[in-house]
């Protein structure tokens, strides 16, 4: 009898940014709270988690935008 061992998929890996966005490594189905799903079927996808991006979940970069700070002039 030949004993099948099966590959163990490697783990979905998610690299969290000081900054920026959540980096989720490989195709990735996102559920919000409102129960709504959005799929992402890139290599690498960046989730927001400042809730600036007009594509929210998925990041567009807004966290990058400078905010004005009180009490100086522009």
């Amino acid at each position: 009898m030949v004993e099948r061992r099966l590959a163990r998929p490697e783990p979905t890996r998610i690299v969290l940014t000081e900054e920026g966005p959540a980096l989720v490594s490989g195709p990735v189905e996102l559920e919000l709270p409102d129960g709504s799903r959005v799929r992402s079927d890139r290599a690498v996808t960046a989730v927001c988690h400042c809730r600036r991006s007009k594509r929210y979940p998925i990041c567009d970069a807004s966290h990058r935008r400078k905010v004005r700070q009180e009490g100086r002039e522009a």
